[in-house]
Protein backbone atom coordinates (compact mmCIF):
# COMPACT_ATOMS: atom_id res chain seq x y z
CA UNK A 1 0.00 0.00 0.00
CA UNK A 2 1.37 3.81 -0.66
CA UNK A 3 1.71 6.24 1.33
CA UNK A 4 -0.28 8.33 0.15
CA UNK A 5 -3.20 5.28 0.45
CA UNK A 6 -2.16 4.58 3.73
CA UNK A 7 -2.63 8.19 5.00
CA UNK A 8 -6.00 8.06 3.66
CA UNK A 9 -7.10 5.36 5.51
CA UNK A 10 -5.57 6.43 8.40
CA UNK A 11 -7.95 9.56 8.05
CA UNK A 12 -11.36 7.95 6.75
CA UNK A 13 -10.90 5.89 10.06
CA UNK A 14 -9.91 9.07 12.35
CA UNK A 15 -13.13 10.50 10.74
CA UNK A 16 -15.41 7.43 11.46
CA UNK A 17 -14.22 7.24 15.14
CA UNK A 18 -14.67 10.72 15.23
CA UNK A 19 -18.06 10.52 14.15
CA UNK A 20 -18.29 7.62 16.29
CA UNK A 21 -17.36 9.63 19.70
CA UNK A 22 -19.13 12.67 18.42
CA UNK A 23 -22.78 9.97 18.09
CA UNK A 24 -21.64 8.70 21.34
CA UNK A 25 -21.30 11.97 23.53
CA UNK A 26 -24.98 13.08 21.69
CA UNK A 27 -26.86 9.86 22.85
CA UNK A 28 -25.39 9.89 25.92
CA UNK A 29 -26.86 14.01 26.53
CA UNK A 30 -30.44 12.53 25.28
CA UNK A 31 -30.22 10.24 26.80
CA UNK A 32 -28.87 11.99 30.77
CA UNK A 33 -31.31 15.23 29.44
CA UNK A 34 -34.24 14.82 32.23
CA UNK A 35 -37.65 14.48 30.76
CA UNK A 36 -40.72 14.20 32.46
CA UNK A 37 -41.69 11.02 33.32
CA UNK A 38 -44.94 9.12 32.46
CA UNK A 39 -47.77 9.36 34.88
CA UNK A 40 -50.23 11.57 37.17
CA UNK A 41 -49.06 14.52 38.99
CA UNK A 42 -50.47 16.70 41.72
CA UNK A 43 -49.30 20.75 41.11
CA UNK A 44 -49.60 24.08 42.92
CA UNK A 45 -49.27 27.64 42.11
CA UNK A 46 -48.65 30.14 44.98
CA UNK A 47 -51.07 32.70 45.06
CA UNK A 48 -51.58 36.17 47.25
CA UNK A 49 -51.70 34.89 50.85
CA UNK A 50 -49.17 32.30 50.51
CA UNK A 51 -52.02 30.13 49.64
CA UNK A 52 -51.44 27.03 47.64
CA UNK A 53 -53.87 26.86 44.39
CA UNK A 54 -53.72 22.55 43.44
CA UNK A 55 -54.50 21.41 39.90
CA UNK A 56 -53.57 18.01 38.23
CA UNK A 57 -52.46 16.95 35.53
CA UNK A 58 -51.26 13.70 33.64
CA UNK A 59 -47.98 13.55 31.53
CA UNK A 60 -48.86 10.90 28.32
CA UNK A 61 -45.62 11.32 26.21
CA UNK A 62 -42.33 13.04 26.75
CA UNK A 63 -43.85 15.99 25.18
CA UNK A 64 -47.33 16.05 25.44
CA UNK A 65 -49.86 16.01 29.03
CA UNK A 66 -53.29 16.96 30.12
CA UNK A 67 -54.72 19.28 32.66
CA UNK A 68 -57.74 18.47 34.57
CA UNK A 69 -60.47 20.81 35.99
CA UNK A 70 -63.59 18.90 36.67
CA UNK A 71 -65.03 17.66 33.69
CA UNK A 72 -62.73 19.61 31.20
CA UNK A 73 -59.53 18.03 30.02
CA UNK A 74 -56.77 20.69 28.18
CA UNK A 75 -54.57 19.02 26.07
CA UNK A 76 -50.73 20.44 26.12
CA UNK A 77 -48.50 19.67 23.10
CA UNK A 78 -45.75 22.31 23.54
CA UNK A 79 -43.51 20.53 25.99
CA UNK A 80 -40.03 21.32 25.27
CA UNK A 81 -36.54 20.66 27.71
CA UNK A 82 -33.78 22.41 27.35
CA UNK A 83 -30.26 21.52 29.72
CA UNK A 84 -32.14 20.63 33.23
CA UNK A 85 -35.38 22.61 32.55
CA UNK A 86 -38.65 21.70 30.94
CA UNK A 87 -40.68 24.18 29.49
CA UNK A 88 -44.83 23.85 29.19
CA UNK A 89 -46.69 26.19 26.59
CA UNK A 90 -50.15 26.43 27.20
CA UNK A 91 -52.24 25.88 23.99
CA UNK A 92 -54.09 29.24 22.59
CA UNK A 93 -52.49 31.37 25.73
CA UNK A 94 -49.25 33.05 25.99
CA UNK A 95 -48.35 31.72 29.52
CA UNK A 96 -45.78 29.16 29.99
CA UNK A 97 -44.46 26.81 32.79
CA UNK A 98 -40.49 26.87 33.27
CA UNK A 99 -39.15 24.67 35.40
CA UNK A 100 -36.61 22.05 36.82
CA UNK A 101 -36.47 18.73 37.93
CA UNK A 102 -35.76 17.58 41.61
CA UNK A 103 -36.44 14.54 43.22
CA UNK A 104 -40.31 14.79 43.77
CA UNK A 105 -40.93 16.30 40.43
CA UNK A 106 -40.56 19.78 39.08
CA UNK A 107 -40.37 23.00 40.34
CA UNK A 108 -40.27 26.50 38.74
CA UNK A 109 -42.67 29.20 38.12
CA UNK A 110 -45.75 29.96 36.10
CA UNK A 111 -45.23 33.36 33.41
CA UNK A 112 -47.29 35.17 31.31
CA UNK A 113 -45.00 38.24 30.08
CA UNK A 114 -47.53 40.76 28.81
CA UNK A 115 -48.63 41.38 32.03
CA UNK A 116 -45.24 40.83 33.94
CA UNK A 117 -46.77 38.16 35.93
CA UNK A 118 -44.86 35.36 37.75
CA UNK A 119 -46.28 32.70 40.08
CA UNK A 120 -44.13 30.42 41.84
CA UNK A 121 -45.31 26.47 40.64
CA UNK A 122 -44.47 23.05 41.53
CA UNK A 123 -45.92 19.42 40.45
CA UNK A 124 -44.97 16.28 42.81
CA UNK A 125 -44.74 13.06 40.47
CA UNK A 126 -46.99 9.75 41.17
CA UNK A 127 -49.75 11.92 42.79
CA UNK A 128 -53.31 12.88 41.65
CA UNK A 129 -54.44 14.54 44.95
CA UNK A 130 -56.18 17.57 44.35
CA UNK A 131 -57.10 18.80 47.56
CA UNK A 132 -55.99 16.80 51.05
CA UNK A 133 -58.56 16.65 53.86
CA UNK A 134 -58.64 15.75 57.15
CA UNK A 135 -62.10 16.08 58.25
CA UNK A 136 -65.79 14.12 56.44
CA UNK A 137 -67.81 17.24 54.66
CA UNK A 138 -70.40 18.16 57.12
CA UNK A 139 -72.23 20.69 54.72
CA UNK A 140 -73.79 19.69 51.09
CA UNK A 141 -73.20 22.37 48.88
CA UNK A 142 -75.54 21.19 46.29
CA UNK A 143 -77.58 23.74 44.62
CA UNK A 144 -77.92 27.81 43.74
CA UNK A 145 -75.86 30.25 45.80
CA UNK A 146 -77.26 33.90 45.62
CA UNK A 147 -73.77 35.36 45.24
CA UNK A 148 -71.95 39.13 46.19
CA UNK A 149 -68.63 39.58 45.60
CA UNK A 150 -66.95 42.77 46.82
CA UNK A 151 -69.93 43.13 49.10
CA UNK A 152 -70.17 46.71 49.93
CA UNK A 153 -66.83 47.33 48.27
CA UNK A 154 -67.74 50.92 45.97
CA UNK A 155 -67.63 50.12 42.17
CA UNK A 156 -66.01 46.51 43.15
CA UNK A 157 -69.61 45.07 44.26
CA UNK A 158 -71.48 42.24 41.82
CA UNK A 159 -73.56 39.59 41.91
CA UNK A 160 -73.00 35.84 40.65
CA UNK A 161 -74.54 32.67 40.92
CA UNK A 162 -72.45 29.14 42.11
CA UNK A 163 -73.96 25.99 40.88
CA UNK A 164 -72.57 23.34 42.74
CA UNK A 165 -72.77 19.75 42.58
CA UNK A 166 -71.46 17.38 45.56
CA UNK A 167 -70.34 13.82 45.56
CA UNK A 168 -69.25 12.55 49.03
CA UNK A 169 -66.49 15.44 50.06
CA UNK A 170 -65.61 16.28 45.89
CA UNK A 171 -67.29 19.54 44.70
CA UNK A 172 -67.36 20.84 41.03
CA UNK A 173 -69.77 23.60 39.58
CA UNK A 174 -68.53 27.22 38.90
CA UNK A 175 -70.22 30.69 39.29
CA UNK A 176 -71.71 32.50 37.11
CA UNK A 177 -71.48 36.23 36.68
CA UNK A 178 -73.14 38.95 34.37
CA UNK A 179 -70.48 38.86 32.26
CA UNK A 180 -69.06 34.92 31.83
CA UNK A 181 -68.04 32.48 34.45
CA UNK A 182 -65.29 31.09 36.97
CA UNK A 183 -64.80 27.82 34.95
CA UNK A 184 -64.41 24.02 35.47
CA UNK A 185 -64.11 24.40 39.31
CA UNK A 186 -62.86 21.69 41.35
CA UNK A 187 -62.39 21.40 44.78
CA UNK A 188 -63.56 19.31 48.08
CA UNK A 189 -65.69 19.92 51.63
CA UNK A 190 -63.43 19.65 54.49
CA UNK A 191 -65.57 20.10 57.55
CA UNK A 192 -66.80 23.05 57.21
CA UNK A 193 -64.25 24.31 54.70
CA UNK A 194 -65.12 24.53 51.14
CA UNK A 195 -61.93 25.02 48.42
CA UNK A 196 -62.01 25.23 44.99
CA UNK A 197 -59.78 26.07 42.39
CA UNK A 198 -59.24 25.66 38.44
CA UNK A 199 -56.10 26.30 36.29
CA UNK A 200 -56.50 26.41 32.62
CA UNK A 201 -53.04 27.79 31.12
CA UNK A 202 -55.01 31.60 31.38
CA UNK A 203 -56.40 31.75 34.96
CA UNK A 204 -55.67 30.35 37.92
CA UNK A 205 -58.65 31.13 40.75
CA UNK A 206 -58.43 29.67 44.09
CA UNK A 207 -62.20 29.72 46.31
CA UNK A 208 -62.46 29.14 49.89
CA UNK A 209 -65.14 29.48 52.28
CA UNK A 210 -66.55 29.25 55.67
CA UNK A 211 -69.76 26.94 55.26
CA UNK A 212 -72.95 26.60 56.92
CA UNK A 213 -76.50 24.87 55.60
CA UNK A 214 -77.27 27.67 53.80
CA UNK A 215 -74.40 30.24 53.73
CA UNK A 216 -70.94 30.70 53.10
CA UNK A 217 -68.18 33.05 53.87
CA UNK A 218 -65.08 33.60 51.96
CA UNK A 219 -62.61 34.70 49.26
CA UNK A 220 -61.73 34.42 46.08
CA UNK A 221 -57.92 33.93 44.61
CA UNK A 222 -56.84 35.50 41.31
CA UNK A 223 -53.04 33.99 41.29
CA UNK A 224 -50.97 36.17 42.99
CA UNK A 225 -52.12 39.52 42.21
CA UNK A 226 -56.00 39.60 43.24
CA UNK A 227 -58.18 39.13 46.24
CA UNK A 228 -61.61 39.49 47.07
CA UNK A 229 -64.60 38.18 49.59
CA UNK A 230 -67.55 36.63 48.33
CA UNK A 231 -70.68 35.86 50.40
CA UNK A 232 -73.32 33.15 48.75
CA UNK A 233 -76.83 31.93 50.29
CA UNK A 234 -78.43 28.79 49.17
CA UNK A 235 -81.33 29.67 47.12
CA UNK A 236 -82.25 27.44 44.37
CA UNK A 237 -84.91 29.91 42.85
CA UNK A 238 -82.48 32.39 42.25
CA UNK A 239 -80.56 33.80 38.73
CA UNK A 240 -79.27 36.53 37.25
CA UNK A 241 -80.63 39.24 35.24
CA UNK A 242 -81.32 38.49 31.17
CA UNK A 243 -77.84 39.10 29.65
CA UNK A 244 -79.51 40.59 26.19
CA UNK A 245 -80.38 43.84 28.31
CA UNK A 246 -77.05 44.79 29.79
CA UNK A 247 -75.17 46.67 26.77
CA UNK A 248 -77.08 48.61 24.03
CA UNK A 249 -76.68 50.81 21.08
CA UNK A 250 -76.76 54.90 22.54
CA UNK A 251 -80.02 56.79 21.57
CA UNK A 252 -77.98 58.99 19.36
CA UNK A 253 -76.14 56.23 16.96
CA UNK A 254 -77.71 54.88 14.27
CA UNK A 255 -76.74 51.51 14.73
CA UNK A 256 -73.01 49.87 15.22
CA UNK A 257 -69.96 49.79 12.92
CA UNK A 258 -66.49 49.19 12.99
CA UNK A 259 -63.36 49.88 11.12
CA UNK A 260 -60.39 47.96 12.28
CA UNK A 261 -57.26 45.81 10.64
CA UNK A 262 -57.05 42.23 10.03
CA UNK A 263 -53.41 42.75 9.02
CA UNK A 264 -50.96 45.78 9.54
CA UNK A 265 -52.14 46.53 5.82
CA UNK A 266 -55.40 45.34 5.68
CA UNK A 267 -58.87 47.18 7.39
CA UNK A 268 -62.12 45.62 7.50
CA UNK A 269 -65.41 47.62 8.07
CA UNK A 270 -68.86 46.19 8.33
CA UNK A 271 -69.66 48.37 4.87
CA UNK A 272 -67.32 45.29 3.02
CA UNK A 273 -68.76 43.37 0.56
CA UNK A 274 -68.31 40.49 3.06
CA UNK A 275 -70.65 41.12 5.24
CA UNK A 276 -73.43 42.36 2.63
CA UNK A 277 -76.93 41.30 2.57
CA UNK A 278 -75.52 38.76 5.45
CA UNK A 279 -76.79 38.31 9.40
CA UNK A 280 -73.29 39.30 10.88
CA UNK A 281 -72.65 38.00 14.14
CA UNK A 282 -69.66 40.21 15.84
CA UNK A 283 -67.45 39.07 18.56
CA UNK A 284 -65.83 41.33 21.20
CA UNK A 285 -63.10 39.22 22.35
CA UNK A 286 -59.53 38.55 23.66
CA UNK A 287 -57.20 35.62 22.95
CA UNK A 288 -56.33 35.91 26.54
CA UNK A 289 -59.87 35.00 27.82
CA UNK A 290 -60.70 31.30 28.97
CA UNK A 291 -64.44 32.58 28.25
CA UNK A 292 -63.74 33.83 25.11
CA UNK A 293 -62.00 30.86 24.37
CA UNK A 294 -64.84 28.79 25.07
CA UNK A 295 -67.45 30.77 22.87
CA UNK A 296 -65.12 30.95 20.18
CA UNK A 297 -64.84 27.09 19.71
CA UNK A 298 -68.88 26.79 19.66
CA UNK A 299 -68.71 29.83 17.02
CA UNK A 300 -66.16 27.89 14.78
CA UNK A 301 -68.53 25.39 14.84
CA UNK A 302 -71.69 26.69 14.03
CA UNK A 303 -69.81 28.70 11.67
CA UNK A 304 -68.45 25.74 10.13
CA UNK A 305 -71.55 24.18 9.91
CA UNK A 306 -73.59 27.30 8.27
CA UNK A 307 -71.21 28.62 6.38
CA UNK A 308 -73.25 28.25 3.00
CA UNK A 309 -75.85 30.91 4.18
CA UNK A 310 -76.37 34.21 4.27
CA UNK A 311 -74.13 34.43 7.49
CA UNK A 312 -70.68 35.91 8.33
CA UNK A 313 -68.67 35.77 12.09
CA UNK A 314 -66.01 38.54 13.00
CA UNK A 315 -64.17 39.08 16.16
CA UNK A 316 -62.87 42.35 17.32
CA UNK A 317 -60.13 41.35 19.52
CA UNK A 318 -58.94 43.81 22.43
CA UNK A 319 -55.23 42.52 23.12
CA UNK A 320 -52.82 43.37 26.23
CA UNK A 321 -50.08 42.06 24.16
CA UNK A 322 -47.39 45.12 24.12
CA UNK A 323 -46.84 45.73 20.67
CA UNK A 324 -49.26 45.59 17.92
CA UNK A 325 -46.70 42.66 16.31
CA UNK A 326 -47.13 40.43 19.20
CA UNK A 327 -50.81 40.78 19.19
CA UNK A 328 -51.48 39.83 15.46
CA UNK A 329 -49.13 37.15 16.51
CA UNK A 330 -51.67 35.96 19.52
CA UNK A 331 -54.46 36.08 17.26
CA UNK A 332 -53.13 33.66 14.67
CA UNK A 333 -52.34 31.50 17.41
CA UNK A 334 -55.71 31.15 18.67
CA UNK A 335 -57.42 31.15 14.82
CA UNK A 336 -54.52 28.24 14.20
CA UNK A 337 -54.84 26.44 17.49
CA UNK A 338 -58.72 26.46 17.03
CA UNK A 339 -59.22 26.26 13.26
CA UNK A 340 -60.97 29.58 12.93
CA UNK A 341 -62.29 30.77 9.32
CA UNK A 342 -63.38 33.53 9.77
CA UNK A 343 -61.90 36.88 10.14
CA UNK A 344 -60.45 38.42 14.00
CA UNK A 345 -59.27 41.82 13.90
CA UNK A 346 -57.03 43.86 16.22
CA UNK A 347 -59.40 46.54 17.78
CA UNK A 348 -56.78 47.65 20.39
CA UNK A 349 -53.61 46.32 22.05
CA UNK A 350 -51.73 47.12 25.42
CA UNK A 351 -54.50 46.81 27.43
CA UNK A 352 -57.84 45.11 27.64
CA UNK A 353 -59.22 48.47 29.91
CA UNK A 354 -63.09 48.21 29.08
CA UNK A 355 -63.23 51.56 29.42
CA UNK A 356 -60.64 52.48 26.53
CA UNK A 357 -62.64 49.97 24.52
CA UNK A 358 -65.83 51.24 24.91
CA UNK A 359 -64.08 54.50 23.01
CA UNK A 360 -63.20 52.32 20.27
CA UNK A 361 -66.86 51.57 19.89
CA UNK A 362 -69.01 54.81 20.84
CA UNK A 363 -71.93 53.29 19.55
CA UNK A 364 -72.04 51.22 23.14
CA UNK A 365 -73.16 52.70 26.30
CA UNK A 366 -70.18 50.43 27.45
CA UNK A 367 -68.47 47.36 27.25
CA UNK A 368 -69.16 45.63 30.37
CA UNK A 369 -67.54 42.04 29.26
CA UNK A 370 -65.06 39.60 27.01
CA UNK A 371 -66.92 38.71 25.43
CA UNK A 372 -69.82 40.13 24.20
CA UNK A 373 -71.91 39.46 21.01
CA UNK A 374 -73.12 42.12 19.00
CA UNK A 375 -76.07 40.48 16.32
CA UNK A 376 -76.85 42.15 13.24
CA UNK A 377 -79.63 41.77 10.51
CA UNK A 378 -79.04 41.61 6.86
CA UNK A 379 -80.02 45.27 6.79
CA UNK A 380 -77.33 45.96 9.46
CA UNK A 381 -79.61 46.60 12.05
CA UNK A 382 -78.79 45.63 15.64
CA UNK A 383 -81.38 43.01 16.66
CA UNK A 384 -79.33 41.47 19.74
CA UNK A 385 -76.35 42.46 22.34
CA UNK A 386 -75.66 39.37 24.89
CA UNK A 387 -73.51 40.31 27.37
CA UNK A 388 -70.88 38.11 28.34
CA UNK A 389 -71.11 33.54 27.52
CA UNK A 390 -72.03 30.98 29.83
CA UNK A 391 -69.80 28.18 29.03
CA UNK A 392 -69.90 24.18 29.67
CA UNK A 393 -68.92 24.71 32.73
CA UNK A 394 -72.78 26.19 33.57
CA UNK A 395 -73.94 22.72 32.34
CA UNK A 396 -77.81 23.66 31.49
CA UNK A 397 -77.33 27.32 31.17
CA UNK A 398 -75.18 26.49 28.24
CA UNK A 399 -77.14 23.93 26.78
CA UNK A 400 -80.00 26.69 26.33
CA UNK A 401 -77.69 29.44 25.49
CA UNK A 402 -76.68 27.16 22.63
CA UNK A 403 -80.46 26.50 21.49
CA UNK A 404 -81.66 30.35 21.62
CA UNK A 405 -78.64 31.18 19.73
CA UNK A 406 -79.49 28.67 17.01
CA UNK A 407 -82.99 29.73 17.28
CA UNK A 408 -82.45 33.33 16.66
CA UNK A 409 -80.10 33.17 13.90
CA UNK A 410 -81.91 31.15 12.29
CA UNK A 411 -84.89 33.61 12.49
CA UNK A 412 -82.91 36.40 10.89
CA UNK A 413 -81.49 33.98 8.00
CA UNK A 414 -84.67 33.37 7.14
CA UNK A 415 -85.98 36.94 7.10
Amino acid sequence: MSIQKQETVGIVKKTILLAVLVLFVITCDTANKPQLKLGKYSATLVVKDNKQLPFTFEVTSSNTLKIFNAEEVIHVDEVTYKNDSVYIKMPVYEGYIAARFDKQGITGVFVKESLNRTVIFNAKYNNDVRFETKNKAQVNVTGNWETMFSKGIKNDEYIAKGIFKQKGQNVTGTFRTQTGDYRYLEGVVDGNELKLSTFDGAHAFLFTATLTDSTMNGFFYSGNHFKEPFTATLNNDYDLPDSDNLTYIKAEYDGFNFSFPESPNTIVSLNDTIFENKVVVVQIMGTWCPNCLDESKYYKTFYENNKDKDLQFVGLAFEYAKTEETAFKSIKRLKQRIGINYPILLAQYGTENKTLAQKKLPMLNRVLSYPTTIIIDKKHNVRKIHTGFDGPATGDKYISFKKEFETFISKLLNE
